[in-house]
């Protein structure tokens, strides 16, 4: 019997759980179990206290206050609890590309200096835990460099890893974020047989309620740093239930799309081969596919390539743009879900955040007057929250930081703003308020291109979508009417 008064004693027990970073309460008294062989959600808006909860879970955040036992193991007399069965695979993989895959298996649980590294018992290490998700890659992969594999294959070495640990719990941060349908069925399957057949419990932390009732068994819910669910079988609630308890219920509907006005202005026009497509003014063009053929036209929009089979035309602008500089200059917004690569200036504060593209067009360093005035303002009409404008962007949840990305872009005369899966990784609600604000620039004249994963999301927005195959070749155009997820799914061949 736990301190807790379980009849089972289950793998990880958690009661009133305090952390403050300032005078900002992050969790507020947090209760969260984890019972053996199970598949657990943990779910919860941007800002709720799930990456905060697992820091201090995993060992790697202090507690300001509660309880804490790891199996017999009670961490009550200590704020920082070292659980050596708990383990956590974040969303963007934390491998070192140049080594092989026995290296980044093995290396992490070298702790300590002096001693020859015996590559016959590290191989027989990343072996067994490898063999236990893929025997195939167990066998024929683990002297390869990791940058010759997959995202998917890459998954499983974190994986592996987190198994060589001996950690009988993980935590797994979106980790369907990069994976297509396919790359994400098979990593169901692993998970499950993980589960099943060596016992390990798995704490699934996702956006995707589809992906949620497909993988978990049981469900907790925060809002605003408390629990608002503990451990709720995710029969018993319906995906409205779920959404009312984060506090997110003007997301459940689904917004119908609106018919917008007609615009005027001159098109841009693309052009591949014997492909010539028109984006008008005010509409919004999908991109559908596995991600190598809306990378190579999204690449050339934005001036991040000089190469490929891609041109445009539009008056002022040339066929290709020579540096992403001159294609801000000239009008040419640029969004990537892919916050800390593609966007997020991490080591500088909000405000420069927020004013970069403005800085980049205008060719000024510094903050003005004008800026400190007008952040702010961005700031609200995007429902950001935010302490203080020179607070770094780390102190903001994922949603929050998107949004900062879409903020450099609303003081701007923008003709064409390209997306690259914005919404990727944000809970309901910061979805729906990037859907609205989407609409509102298109309403204004500004021509939108949009690559998601995700079809049903491009059904629901998009005027027209562009299909590439998993070759990356345009394989057809859908019109609005034509567009659903069934004719995306057979153009495609991807599943999402």
């Amino acid at each position: 019997m736990t301190p807790f008064d379980f009849p089972n004693a289950p793998l990880l027990s958690a009661r009133g759980l305090v952390k403050c970073y300032g005078a900002t309460a992050v969790l507020q008294g947090v209760d969260f179990e984890v019972a053996p062989g199970e598949i657990h959600a943990l779910l919860g808006g941007n800002g709720a206290g799930k990456s905060t909860l697992i820091r201090i879970l995993s060992g790697h955040a202090d507690r300001d206050g509660g309880e804490l036992v790891y199996g017999r193991r009670s961490g009550q007399t200590t704020a920082r609890a070292a659980p050596c069965n708990v383990a956590v695979v974040h969303q963007e993989l934390a491998l070192l590309p140049q080594l092989s895959v026995m290296e980044n298996i093995v290396l992490p649980l070298r702790r300590k200096g002096g001693r020859l590294f015996d590559r016959r018992q590290a191989a027989a290490v990343a072996r067994a835990a490898l063999s236990q998700l893929d025997e195939s890659l167990a066998r024929h992969a683990l002297g390869r460099p990791v940058n010759e594999l997959s995202l998917h294959q890459g998954q499983l070495v974190e994986l592996a890893r987190a198994l060589a640990s001996g950690a009988d719990i993980l935590f797994l941060d979106e980790p369907t974020t990069n994976l297509s349908a396919s790359e994400t069925e098979r990593l169901f399957a692993v998970l499950r047989r993980l589960v099943r057949e060596h016992g390990v419990s798995i704490v699934f932390v996702s956006h995707r309620m589809k992906e949620i009732r497909q993988l978990a068994d049981v469900c907790t819910i925060l809002r605003d740093g408390r629990t608002v669910a503990n451990r709720e079988a995710l029969d018993d609630l319906s995906d409205a239930a779920i959404v009312e308890r984060m506090g997110q219920l003007r997301a459940v509907a689904v917004a119908s799309r609106t018919e917008r006005p007609v615009q005027t202005g001159t098109p841009l026009v693309l052009e591949h081969g014997d492909l010539r497509l028109s984006v008008t003014p005010g509409s919004i063009l999908g991109l559908a596919g596995s991600p190598a053929g809306p990378a190579a036209l999204i690449a050339m929009l934005i001036g991040a390539s000089r190469g490929g089979d891609w041109r445009q035309r539009l008056p002022g602008w040339p066929a290709r743009f020579t540096s992403p500089a001159q294609a801000v200059r000239l009008g040419a917004g640029f969004v990537s879900g892919d916050r800390a690569a593609k966007g997020i200036l991490a080591t500088l504060p909000i405000i420069d955040n927020v004013m970069a593209s403005r800085r980049v067009v205008q060719r000024q360093l510094w903050a003005g007057r004008h800026e400190r005035r007008d952040c702010p303002e961005l700031l609200r009409t995007l429902q950001v929250k935010a302490g203080a404008l020179h607070d770094l962007p780390a102190t903001l949840s994922g949603g929050n930081q998107q949004k900062l990305l879409l903020a450099r872009w609303l003081a701007l005369p923008t003709r064409l703003l390209v997306l690259e899966e914005p919404t990727r990784g944000v809970d309901i609600g910061t979805k729906r308020d990037i859907y609205r604000l989407i609409r509102e620039l298109a309403e204004r004249g500004t021509m939108i291109i949009w690559w998601s994963s995700e079809n049903a999301e491009l059904v629901e927005l998009c005027d027209r979508v562009l299909a590439f195959d998993t070759g990356g070749r345009c394989v057809g155009l859908l019109e609005h009417e034509d567009l659903n997820e069934d004719r995306l799914t057979a153009l495609t061949g991807v599943a999402a």
